[in-house]
């Protein structure tokens, strides 16, 4: 076997004859570990390239992994927010059902020991078991919700109901508008005291001592206050549903035009203004601006 080998030495080739069973046996053991060499550096090769490839595998997966943590941190740090800001609007629904079960309590007049909504109500009874199931709390809220804006419906609606019969009660006219004094001449035909001759008199008189206080007999508006022909100084009180009440012949009024009133409220001192023969209060009822008898109303109280 000869082999050429080509160099820049001298610019000549050199060549080299293998012909001898040793020689062979040398190349061949060093074409072996030559080879051998190659391989394990080719296998090393793969086995870093491959546990490169798995450590890359396994990093992307912790940066997942990482990612995934912070978004439920997130989405959980939300929630509790969320529930926060749910129990902070329950406890202001709560606090306004109390305060309109208070009110709508002392429009219907019930037993504050009975019925009372600034504590917790009674409760009690036998427990079914000791398991108990885990519950989502968002729902049970939300189920809480709806409960109060049911009851705050409905004590809405009773204390509408309450507050339109209780102003029916103020405003109907009712009772007498002195506290002392006594029927001087009632409604109906009377003989005038000026002129001596029998007329209608369309309302009732209170007669009382001088500059006593005169009340009206349900909650209005004044839409009159002052001198008036034959009723000296005159209160006109205007009920709606189509009462108005008149006190007359006051010494003096005590409320202007246009002034709210409430049931009881003074109004006029007693006097003998106008067509007077002494100090009482001319009582008028007036239904759709007809004068009707006081009688009813000032008995309705009794």
């Amino acid at each position: 076997m000869n082999i050429i080998l080509l160099t820049k030495f001298r610019g000549r080739p050199c060549r080299v004859q293998i012909d001898h069973p040793f020689q062979l046996a040398v190349l061949g053991l060093f074409l072996l570990i030559v080879m051998g060499v190659a391989g394990f550096i080719g296998h090393k090769t793969g086995i870093a390239a491959k546990n490169d490839n798995q450590i890359t595998a396994i990093y992307d997966q912790l940066m997942l992994q990482r990612e995934e943590i912070a978004e439920a941190k997130l989405n959980t740090q939300a929630e509790l927010d969320a529930l926060v800001r749910r129990s902070g609007q329950l406890q202001a629904h709560v606090i306004r059902l109390n305060a309109l079960g208070q009110k709508v309590m002392k429009l219907a007049k019930m037993d504050p020991d009975e019925f009372d909504f600034t504590n917790p109500p009674a409760l009690g009874g036998p427990s079914e078991g000791e398991n108990s199931t885990l519950i989502r709390f968002d729902g049970v809220i939300d189920d809480m919700f709806n409960v109060l804006s049911d009851r705050e419906q409905e004590l809405t609606v009773l204390e509408n109901v309450l507050i339109s019969t209780h102003m029916a009660e103020e405003t109907s006219p009712e009772g007498r508008p002195i506290k002392r004094g006594w029927i001087s001449s009632f409604f109906g035909m009377r003989t005038n005291p000026f002129s001596g001759k029998s007329e209608m008199h369309k309302g009732m008189d209170f007669a009382g001592k001088m500059g006593s206080k005169v009340y009206t007999v349900a909650g209005g508006v004044i839409t009159w206050s002052g001198p008036r022909y034959g009723y000296g100084n005159l209160v006109e009180v205007s009920h709606g549903n189509g009462y108005v009440t008149r006190y007359g012949h006051n010494a003096s009024n005590l409320v202007v035009v246009g002034e709210a009133v409430k049931k009881g409220q003074v109004i006029s001192l007693m006097g003998s203004t106008g067509r007077s023969t002494g100090p009482h209060v001319h009582f008028e009822v007036l239904k759709h601006g007809k004068r009707v008898d006081p009688l009813k109303f000032v008995q309705a109280r009794y």
